[in-house]
């Protein structure tokens, strides 16, 4: 049997008797001319691996496959989909493999070296809603670096992440996407598209690691300015980072202490960690 051989999404649900899971943030795409717009937006996938997060019933792992990727590693915490993905791994033996894990605690590197080790590898995933926001600063503050992140989010938290200083979804998503990668919306979507219908529209952002990564402990100094100037982003940064030195911390960094948060470009709050840091 072939990929082009496998029953349409539906109609594998049904015959497992599979349904969304609220809790898990479930909702599935069905549409393979979607999925496959989705799996090419990171560009060829010939010679490289994919880790895909929240396959469940696999539509955007079937266009994965069929675009071509050497290997794609899906990692499932809802357990209910693992022998539906079997089937599926069945018909591309030694291409995909399905681990049922929570992605939020797995080692993307050590997936990597055990199942595609020497391949370059991205991330594409359909993110669970309830996950997709930790999953995101898991990916771009942790010590795995993936060459290219295909990702979709809700609309509104697409928007926080690719927002720029001086927009109304500019805040701390932004600056940390900002200082670590280069982001941009590359497709929307409705909510009718996905079955159940989330009561929201979808995005699909594209990031690319930033060849300039800052060294660890800039990225941690960076992640607690940004919870400090954010958590109150009405104020005046000498107010909000008080606790981090305030005014004189901001004369160091060469910031405004009267500015306000979302008024500071990404350079400005890297200044500041590094000054922290």
């Amino acid at each position: 049997m072939r990929l082009a051989d496998l029953p349409p999404l539906r109609e594998s649900l049904a015959a497992h008797g599979l349904l969304a899971n609220k809790a898990f943030g479930q909702h599935f795409l069905f549409d393979l001319n979607l999925t496959r717009k989705i799996a090419r937006l990171g560009g060829a996938l010939e010679g490289r691996a994919v880790i895909e997060v929240g396959p469940g019933p696999g539509g955007l792992t079937r266009a994965l496959l069929e675009t071509g990727a050497a290997q794609v590693i899906a990692v499932e915490k809802d357990r209910r989909f693992i022998p539906l993905l079997a089937e599926l791994q069945a018909v591309e033996p030694g291409r995909l493999t399905v681990i049922e894990a929570d992605a939020l605690a797995v080692n993307e590197a050590a997936l990597l070296a055990e199942h595609a080790p020497g391949v370059p590898a991205l991330i594409v995933a359909n993110l669970p809603y309830n996950v997709a926001t930790p999953l995101l600063v898991k990916w771009l503050t942790g010590p795995f670096t993936p060459e290219a992140m295909v990702l979709m989010f809700q609309k509104e938290v697409a928007q926080r992440i690719a927002a720029k200083p001086g927009e109304d979804a500019y805040g701390r998503l932004s600056v940390l996407t900002g200082a670590l990668a280069d982001a941009a919306i590359a497709m929307t979507l409705p909510g009718r598209a996905f079955t159940p219908p989330p009561k929201v529209e979808s995005a699909v952002v594209v990031l690319t690691p930033r060849a300039d990564r800052p060294p660890a402990p800039l990225i941690s100094a960076l992640e607690k300015v940004t919870a400090a100037a954010f958590g109150q982003r009405r104020k005046m940064l000498r107010s909000s980072l008080r606790t981090l030195g305030g005014e004189a911390l901001c004369a160091a960094a060469g910031v405004d202490p009267n500015a306000r948060a979302e008024t500071i470009p990404v350079e400005g709050f890297l200044r500041i960690a590094e000054a922290i840091a």
